[in-house]
């Protein structure tokens, strides 16, 4: 079952990816994202849907996830028409801030490093 569970999750990231950016025509959606990972629940009920946002300005970063998160619904019922399968997941979209955390980490690295040197 986790086999099968594994490949829906690959094949809902790279749908749900396709239809962020070929199909949801949301004006809000300014910024680069990522889908990051699917995480689909083994009832087939309900998906994390965890998502990356690239950007300089927070307000835009928002504002970009806010709109993905409400594109929700014309999401499930693109991939119920179009994947093979009895009932789409409810896909609950989640914002990883890892790599923002990442950043910061490694700019204080460097910071300490410069600090050194001198």
């Amino acid at each position: 079952m986790t086999n099968r569970i594994d490949k829906l999750n690959a094949e809902f990231k790279r749908y749900i990816a396709e239809l962020l950016t070929k199909k949801v025509k949301d004006p809000r959606i300014t910024e680069m994202f990522t889908i990051l990972e699917v995480d689909c629940d083994r009832e087939l009920s309900s998906a994390k849907v965890y998502v990356s946002i690239f950007s300089t300005d927070a307000n835009k970063a928002a504002q970009t996830f806010v709109a993905i998160r409400e594109s929700e619904p014309f999401i499930r019922r693109e991939i119920s028409k179009n994947m093979r399968i009895r009932k789409a997941p409810q896909f609950n979209f989640i914002l990883d801030t890892s790599m923002a955390y990442g950043q910061k980490i490694s700019e204080i690295l460097n910071e300490l490093k410069t600090e050194d040197d001198n």
